[in-house]
């Protein structure tokens, strides 16, 4: 599942495959992205932001991704068989020795690079918690802002912070004995505060990592595998022992998982 360390690592091992290269080729699913406008362009930066990323091109374009729940990048050799079948290819670009391809990424657009500042989804980003430099202050007066959400639901929302995912969600809130099903209104200061920290400090312990599992339970001796309740539903909690549970939440429909014990309501 992407998540924002997922999409930083990603661009990380994109840039030495495209940066400074010529697309020779580019193609795009229909009804898609006009990606032949490339064909002759250098990528000048691969940049990532939140859950987004943007190939930028000399000639003023950039393409836009968002890989959503099932997307991916893959690179080949030229010739080489692709590991998905080429109907599920979103964009296609291809330099001198790799071709790079998107798979069922739900967004792919082409705009002019003048546009991106004023592309709704990546404008209304909150700050991007797998960047050294986060500002915490203002993500503390964005979740505050959102006083009648449940805290699980709040913590997805990217307009107050970018690139946290479900799986960090429970993570996060499980460290910090959060219950996920209560409001933000009624979270203290500190707990709000510890939540941010916390999920600043996963997603860049995750970027920094060359492990290609996530993992949130470093530096814990308690902790005998990589998360502590994402994906553990009815296993014993690694703390006290209580069987973790799972259930469906907020607009998003998206599976939480909590101890009960640990994040007591």
């Amino acid at each position: 599942m992407p998540e924002g360390d997922t999409i930083y690592q990603t661009a990380a091992a994109l840039r030495p495959l495209l940066v400074g290269q010529p697309i020779l080729a580019a193609k795009a699913r229909t009804p898609g992205p006009a990606i032949h406008r490339v064909v002759g362009a250098r990528v000048t930066s691969i940049e990532p932001l939140g859950k987004h990323m943007l190939i930028r091109f000399d000639n003023g374009l950039a393409l836009h991704t968002h890989l959503r729940m099932g997307g991916t990048w893959h690179r080949y050799a030229p010739g080489e068989r692709w590991k998905m079948p080429a109907w599920r290819a979103r964009v296609v670009l291809e330099v001198p020795e790799h071709v790079v391809v998107c798979f069922n990424a739900p967004v792919a657009e082409l705009m002019e690079d003048r546009a991106v500042e004023l592309h709704p989804a990546l404008l209304s980003l909150g700050p991007d918690l797998a960047r050294n430099v986060f500002d915490s202050d203002e993500a503390f007066r964005r979740l505050r802002a959102r006083p009648d959400l449940e805290i699980a639901e709040a913590l997805l929302d990217q307009r107050v912070m970018a690139g946290i995912g479900n799986v960090f969600k429970c993570e996060v809130l499980f460290i910090e004995s959060v219950n996920p099903w209560t409001h933000v209104a009624s979270v203290t200061d500190d707990s709000v505060s510890a939540l941010i920290s916390t999920a600043h400090r996963l997603l860049l312990q995750n970027v920094e990592s060359s492990r290609p599992r996530r993992v949130t339970t470093r530096g814990d001796p308690a902790a005998r595998g990589s998360v502590w309740v994402y994906g553990r539903a009815h296993r014993p909690c690694r703390r006290c022992g209580q069987p973790i549970q799972v259930r469906r939440q907020g607009t998003l429909n998206r599976p939480t998982y909590w101890c009960p014990r640990c994040q007591p309501a």
